[in-house]
């Protein structure tokens, strides 16, 4: 057998098996990192819906107060 087939049949499985394990490598980076960008998403939407709760509260108190004081207002016309 000769130099260049003995080095190509030892060096192409080889390379396989780096070129596999690489592969798996890169992808198990990037689901991590789309899985981190995703909960970030999750985050950011929590965060509005708890603003748009608290705006909502607020703007509820400020719709008690002022149908007290239209109550009141009835309550003195009667």
């Amino acid at each position: 057998m000769s130099e260049p087939i003995y080095l190509l049949t030892i060096f192409m499985p080889l390379a396989t098996i780096f070129l596999i394990f690489g592969m798996r490598f890169i992808a198990s980076i990037k689901k991590a990192k789309l899985q981190a960008e995703g909960e970030e998403a999750y985050r950011l939407i929590a965060a509005r819906a708890i603003a748009a709760q608290e705006q909502t509260a607020m703007e509820l108190a400020d719709l008690k107060t002022r149908i007290i004081a239209i109550e009141k207002i009835l309550k003195e016309v009667e």
